[in-house]
């Protein structure tokens, strides 16, 4: 393969993947701040909603990656899925115009409309878009692959709080989410009819039957075989737990504890990560020279201090202080572990250890982060009216249980690590018998 991705696969690569990060942005930052305002102020549907979307998106992984491997495909999975995702990213804003009582019934409308478009998001964007930058890169430019993967996210955020804000203050939810899906469904259109898949991927049919290849990677040699890979999983499983914890709820706190509108909410977490983006130039280098853990170390303390700095903070300055300095952490962390799991991933399992991956990196934090939360929310928050029905605000508190969680990821980073040294010395030491 040569060291170079094609203009027009970096084009693919920003549409899709820009595409699909405003959508899990417009999932992850406002579906639950239109469940707060629109359906009940209650964590407690946000937890059962974001929890069954990981395990959805989770479970389409490992059965759309295996199947992509098996077939030697990813674009129809790329096409069809974000298709879909647009549609029941409209379907779900119907929410808002369903009786509210009982409000049973809406909540449960609302946590399984976001569990259909997770599917079809995962469809599209984990088991076909994610698969697909891996088999058109290789270890010399995924440095430069990671950052802007790493970058989409923070790009998304930015564009998906602050238009996003002034959307849904002159327009309302329900607009918004017909003008965020919109863009996927002609997205996924046009996908069909520029998208290629790489010239060298090839079906991999390791096993008789799709089941048997399905199962082939939940056995304890898989992870023997992989462990710094593994250990890698293990850093972001945790560094996301944290995040997790108050990322669902930054929109509320902003909004209903600190008393901004949606628009300069969105201001507040856009305006600093614009900063924050700039950053994986440089550790683009680093990152490609196999300064890994450096580059990750240095997030981690950055993300740590940015979330106490928007705990205490009590005006807007500090507020967008501690906004770049997690932003920071988050976009370098994530740059950074891409670029490292996609050098390790075996080449005829790309598509189902991207199913493990999103164990990981969605299930479990998107699982154990919400349920973190909700007690946090409902005995260190605050008691307000939201859409004057009385409910429990998340406070500065949920800000510090996220920093404690997220310095903790730096323990199993020193045990990737230290893989990662010893495979560089055998590297070298088997170059230099050659030579």
């Amino acid at each position: 393969m040569q060291n170079d991705i094609s203009k027009k696969n970096w084009i693919l690569i920003w549409v899709l993947g820009l595409a699909g990060q405003l959508c899990w942005n417009v999932e992850n930052a406002w579906f639950s701040t239109f469940v707060y305002n629109k359906v009940a102020p209650d964590p407690t549907i946000i937890s059962w909603m974001v929890g069954l979307s990981a395990v959805v998106t989770t479970f389409c992984t490992f059965l759309i990656g295996t199947w992509s491997d098996r077939i030697g495909k990813r674009k129809p999975f790329v096409s069809i899925g974000y298709i879909f995702w647009g549609v029941f990213t409209i379907v779900f804003g119907v929410g808002e115009f369903l009786p509210k009582s009982p409000v049973t019934l809406v909540a449960t409308f609302v946590v399984l409309a976001d569990a259909i478009m997770s599917f079809f998001g995962s469809f599209g964007y984990d088991a076909g878009f994610s698969i697909w930058t891996t088999d058109i890169s290789n270890e010399h430019n995924r440095g430069r692959l990671g950052g802007a993967l790493a970058v989409m996210p923070v790009i998304a955020t930015i564009f998906g709080t602050v238009v996003s804000g002034i959307i849904v203050d002159a327009f309302g939810f329900f607009d918004f989410f017909i003008l965020m899906g919109g863009l996927v469904i002609v997205i996924g259109f046009a996908s069909l009819f520029v998208m290629k898949d790489a010239p060298d991927l090839k079906p991999r049919r390791e096993e008789k039957t799709y089941w048997r290849q399905l199962t082939r990677v939940f056995n304890w040699r898989t992870v023997s075989e992989n462990r710094e890979l593994f250990w890698i999983f293990v850093v972001m499983l945790v560094y996301f737990i944290g995040f997790n914890v108050y990322f669902s709820y930054i929109t509320i706190y902003f909004v209903n504890y600190l008393g901004y509108s949606y628009t300069i909410a969105g201001a507040l977490e856009g305006g600093a990560l614009v900063l924050a983006a700039f950053m994986t130039i440089p550790t683009a280098k680093m990152i490609d020279k196999g300064l890994l853990a450096r580059v990750i170390s240095i997030a981690l303390v950055a993300n740590t201090i940015g979330l106490l700095c928007i705990a205490f903070a009590k005006g807007i300055v500090p507020l967008c202080i501690g906004m770049f300095l997690a932003g920071c952490g988050y976009i370098l962390t994530l740059q950074s572990l891409t670029a490292w799991m996609k050098n390790l991933y075996p080449e005829d399992q790309r598509g189902q250890f991207e199913g493990i991956k999103q164990v990981f990196y969605v299930a479990l934090p998107m699982i154990f982060g919400p349920m973190i939360a909700a007690p946090v929310i409902n005995n260190w928050g605050v008691e307000k009216l939201v859409n004057n029905v009385p409910g429990m605000v998340p406070g500065p508190s949920l800000f510090l249980v996220s920093a404690a969680v997220t310095a903790l990821a730096i323990l199993p980073l020193i045990a990737a690590n230290r893989l990662h040294q010893r495979r560089l010395a055998e590297k070298a030491a088997a170059t230099s018998d050659v030579l």
